[in-house]
Parts: C-alpha cells; structure tokens; sequence
C-alpha cells in the first residue's frame, strides 16, 4: 500500500507541474491545478470519515474483529495525514516556488497527463462502481 501512496503523489505532482508548466497558454489549467488539489484533498477527507465511520458501527455490533479493525483504521488515518500532507504542502507553494519542486515534468506532455488524469479518475469511488449503477 505504501508503494501505491507513493505512486498515486508522485502521479499527482506530474500531473500537478504539467498543469503548472501550461498555465502560460491556456488560464483555464490554473483553475484545474486548484480544482484536482481541491478534490483530492476532500476525497482523503471523506475516506477517513468512513474509516472512522465504519469502526464505529463494528465496535457496536462486533468486539471480536476489533484489533484488526483498530489497525486498518490506523493505517488509512496515517495514510490520509500523509496525503494532506503533502496537498498542503503543494497549496502552500507559489506557481514559482512550485516550479523549482518539479520531479518529472519534462517527460510529461499531453497524452501522459491525459493518461495519469484517467488512472487517477479510475481510483475515484464512482469510477469504481459504475458497472453496479449500470447493471441496476
């Protein structure tokens, strides 16, 4: 899982400084670096309220699957400080400041970041589950 988080940031910051390179000839991509760090940010915040959510409903209906419980809940808070961590670190930064922080971005054009756009939307809950609403 760690190797993943790994991934999924460092897939985010190519994204992110590809968005950042770009800004000069299309305004639009200012908006969608602010919009991608927004929703990224929310979505690590919904996926701890369900952890804690969930442990919640297992400690009243079930004591037996507790520990393990404890320790996914655990492991997917640390996960999300880690995240938002790093999204505020990225919020925190100046277009310019950003720039200098830039990992792989000259390897990134457009049909990368069309594709990290689409692995990264595939990860989202609703990616997910469309066959589900599809089938219904």
């Amino acid at each position: 899982v760690s190797e993943e988080e790994d991934e999924i940031q460092q897939l985010q910051k190519a994204l992110l400084d590809y968005l950042d390179e770009n800004t000069e000839t299309d305004a639009s991509l200012v908006f969608s670096r602010k919009f991608y760090i927004a929703q990224w940010f929310r979505d690590t915040t919904m996926e701890t309220e369900k952890a804690i959510k969930s442990q919640k409903d297992e400690d009243s209906s079930e004591g037996t699957h507790h520990a393990k419980d404890v320790e996914t809940t655990g492991q997917i808070m640390h996960r999300a400080e880690s995240r938002k961590t790093f999204l505020r670190s990225i919020i925190k930064t100046t277009p310019s400041q950003f720039s200098t922080l830039k990992m792989n971005s000259d390897t990134v054009d457009y049909e990368d970041a069309c594709l990290i756009v689409r692995y990264l939307a595939s990860m989202r809950p609703f990616a997910q589950s469309f066959d589900i609403y599809l089938t219904q």
